[in-house]
């Protein structure tokens, strides 16, 4: 399946507008050592959101293997198969959540948005800044016609129900 144009060059890094100097940035192996505690600390509301759809992440999951999924998800993005970009801090020390962008799985859409951001930033300006700009910087820059924000337009249970593409 070819869902983005031959010629598409997805962004490096996007600036997010919420007053803290917040930056998106295409996720690789290397974020590791941020990424591993970020996710692990927020590992018990992650699974409420992404458990039932893509398992993930387990309670279990290692260092290493959060490696190897890092690396997975950096060869997607080389690739142009599926995106995951990482929400670092204005001095990169921190990553704050994680925006993904994937081909569809289900029926109605061209692409499936959606993202997280770390327990201490729910509710905040970051994640404010997040729910306004990720659909306009989706709009704006990326080649979709109808894209899903899952947990947004849609609940993750009521994406569960919709068709699987063929």
């Amino acid at each position: 399946m070819t869902w983005l144009p031959p010629d598409f060059v997805h962004p490096p890094h996007v600036g997010i507008p919420d007053g803290g100097g917040h930056r998106l940035r295409p996720i690789s192996g290397a974020d590791a050592p941020l990424d591993y505690p970020a996710v692990m600390g927020s590992r018990e509301r992650l699974w409420s959101v992404f458990g039932p759809a893509w398992a993930w992440p387990p309670a279990t999951m290692s260092y290493e293997a959060n490696l190897a999924d890092l690396e997975r998800h950096a060869a997607e993005i080389e690739a142009h198969e599926s995106f995951n970009y990482t929400i670092e801090t204005a001095d990169r020390s921190a990553l704050r959540g994680c925006v993904y962008i994937d081909p569809p799985e289900k029926e109605g859409a061209d692409a499936e948005i959606s993202w997280w951001v770390v327990d201490d930033e729910v509710g905040g300006p970051l994640e404010r800044a997040l729910a306004a700009f990720v659909p306009h910087w989706i709009a704006e820059d990326w080649p979709f016609e109808r894209p899903r924000f899952i947990g947004r337009d849609l609940s993750w249970d009521e994406w569960l129900k919709l068709p699987d593409l063929p």
